[in-house]
């Protein structure tokens, strides 16, 4: 028998080391099939992205315009610094060396970061600095290829030639918070909304829409290739109804006074100047405001924020008597020839109501009374009203309810009537509280807006427009007020007479190349103690002072204009509102 060689490897061993070798290489097959074909997609991806890198292209925002075309809100190119934190090795030195660059504290841009790195993608670069003055960006370009993952991001930025000039028409941007960005999927950090003004109430049309680029980026992130995908479409332009150089005279001529003017086209409701003061710098916002401006604001005692043309409700005063002078016409509780007696005083009660006028204006008639703003015939008129038929009417004329301006936060007013007393304050409706509000003082609220939209239905025949600032937009009436022709020709005549004839309180708007009518008003904040009633309004403290109205149309030729202002704490309507009105007509009939 063959004896076989013991150093000969068995049939066995044979065996076993193909089944390993077999085995290996089905494991082989295996995770081939795994990585290519099960997770294939996902890690094609991601080699993908290691080659190339997906960035968005900012559209410009849409522009605004004055009605002549000149640009009120442009744009120019900004530099953002971001991070890309697949590319960053150490984030917290990055975000050291950037808070050296830049001045920003490291606590603040690790809040930014830590805000930001959930929302965004490792690959796509984290806005950390939204704007880079030229100073800081030609110190980080000179560092740049030393830190991978820091990004200089070019973008167009919103840019106001005259913020406060117009801040309260126009408003602001910033960036959008977390609310708005989960609100709006297609916002990505770092990105700028409308919060104020215009750019809040058109920001849908303002933004546009991005468009899409591939990078080619090398191991160290560097661009090496860039291939636009999709264009961006920039936002639409808008022509506002507002005369730049009018809005710009207006401002000038209220100097440091608080306040707002409104300047309208009667028949179609433009609005050619809107104004409240102080105003804000805008561009502050855009550039990202530091918390100690944002908090300097909010502490500021005149409120700059605050757009008082529209956002802000006063007590009407005297102008308020054309609103129960229409009201008393209307239901006929007056006729035009019946007189009133005022003695300087009116007693209800125990209560006296006094007049301007300490030695009353006599016997008068209604057109007498509106010329002179005599309060004695307006508290017996609005006493046999009735705060019912003064509530009823002031509403029918636009009041307490918003005028539908595109701005937002617009405030209601208030006309107060008995269930408005009692849901709010608990108690019944007193007679005097009828006498306040007849001569617009009381719980009264307008806002200047509101005023100059009722005016502006008196001079164009009833027609309650809603006030318009886009150019496109077609006269839109809301309401038409119920008073006749007649009526109507009446009280415009009245007021022509407060400016034209001796003793009217308007007259400092007389002129003779145009036909001007005019209501002053002034509106008491608190009652004054007795040591102030007979004080100049400069010996007044400035919170006490009693606030300046004057309501104003004029005409020449087919040019029709009215023209409000409010001057906070200005004393007296004709010595503190009448001459900014007056500046107002010498720009709109040179």
């Amino acid at each position: 028998m063959h004896d076989p060689d013991p150093r000969e490897p068995s049939s066995r061993g044979y065996l076993l080391l193909q089944v390993l070798v077999l085995g290996l290489f089905c494991l082989i097959l295996l995770r081939l099939w795994h990585l290519q074909i099960l997770e294939g997609r996902e890690y094609a991806d991601k080699a993908q992205q290691n080659l190339l890198r997906e960035r968005s292209i900012y559209a410009l925002r849409g522009i605004l315009l004055d009605r002549d075309g000149e640009i009120l809100a442009g744009n120019q190119p900004a530099y953002a610094l971001g991070l890309v934190r697949e590319d960053c090795s150490d984030v917290q030195a990055a975000l050291s060396r950037i808070s050296d660059w830049t001045g920003l504290s490291l606590q603040e841009l690790e809040r930014r970061y830590n805000n930001g790195k959930n929302q965004v993608k490792s690959f796509k670069p984290l806005i950390l600095v939204p704007s880079l003055s030229f100073a800081q960006l030609a110190k980080i370009e000179s560092h740049l290829m030393n830190w991978p993952g820091l990004q200089i991001i070019t973008r167009p930025q919103r840019h106001y030639p005259e913020a406060p000039v117009f801040s309260h028409v126009l408003g602001y941007v910033a960036q959008a918070n977390k609310q708005e960005l989960r609100e709006n999927p297609e916002l990505q950090l770092g990105d700028t909304v409308g919060k104020q003004g215009l750019e809040m109430f058109l920001d849908s049309i303002l933004q546009g829409q991005k468009g899409g680029k591939f990078l080619e980026v090398d191991a160290q992130g560097r661009v090496l290739k860039e291939r636009i995908v999709t264009k961006p479409e920039p936002g639409e332009t808008i022509r506002l109804t507002i005369d730049a150089d009018l809005q710009r005279h207006v401002w000038r001529e209220m100097g440091e006074h608080s306040g707002a003017v409104v300047v309208m086209r009667p028949n179609s409701g433009d609005v050619l100047a809107l104004v409240s003061k102080p105003g804000f710098n805008g561009n502050a916002f855009v550039e990202g405001i530091s918390q100690k401006k944002w908090q300097k604001l909010l502490s500021n005692p005149r409120d700059p924020l605050r757009n008082r043309a529209v956002q802000s409700a006063y007590p009407p005063g005297s102008v308020f008597k054309l609103v129960i002078a229409s009201a008393a016409l209307q239901r006929e509780t007056v006729t035009l020839d019946e007189e009133l007696h005022c003695p300087g005083y009116y007693r209800l009660g125990n209560r006296v109501f006094r007049c301007w006028k300490n030695g009353g204006h006599g016997d008068v008639a209604l057109r007498e009374a509106i010329k002179q703003s005599c309060d004695v015939y307006f508290y017996k008129l609005g006493e046999k009203l009735g705060i019912d038929a003064i509530s009823e009417y002031a509403r029918r004329y636009g009041f307490q309810q918003e005028t539908g301006i595109p701005l937002p936060e617009e405030h209601k007013g208030l006309i107060p009537s008995r269930e408005w007393k009692k849901r709010h304050i608990g108690r019944t409706w007193q007679k005097g509280e009828t006498l306040n509000t007849a001569i617009g003082q009381g719980y009264t609220l307008t806002t200047p807006l509101q005023i100059a939209r009722y005016v502006a239905a008196l001079v164009n025949g009833g027609h309650l427009l809603k006030p318009k600032l886009l150019v496109r937009n077609k006269p839109a009436q809301q309401e038409r007020l119920p008073l006749s022709g007649d009526d109507l020709n009446f009280l415009l005549k009245s007021m022509r007479a407060t400016v034209e004839e001796p003793h009217g309180t308007a007259w400092r708007l007389r002129r003779k190349d145009a036909l001007i009518g005019g209501k002053t008003g002034t509106a008491q904040v608190i009652k004054l103690k007795d040591e102030y009633r007979k004080e100049e309004t400069s010996a007044i403290p400035y919170k006490f002072r009693d606030h300046a109205w004057m309501a104003s149309y004029g005409i020449r030729d087919k040019e029709k204009y009215i023209v409000v202002a409010l001057i906070e704490h200005g004393g007296h309507g004709s010595s503190a509102a009448g001459p900014v009105v007056k500046s107002v007509y010498d720009h709109l009939f040179p």
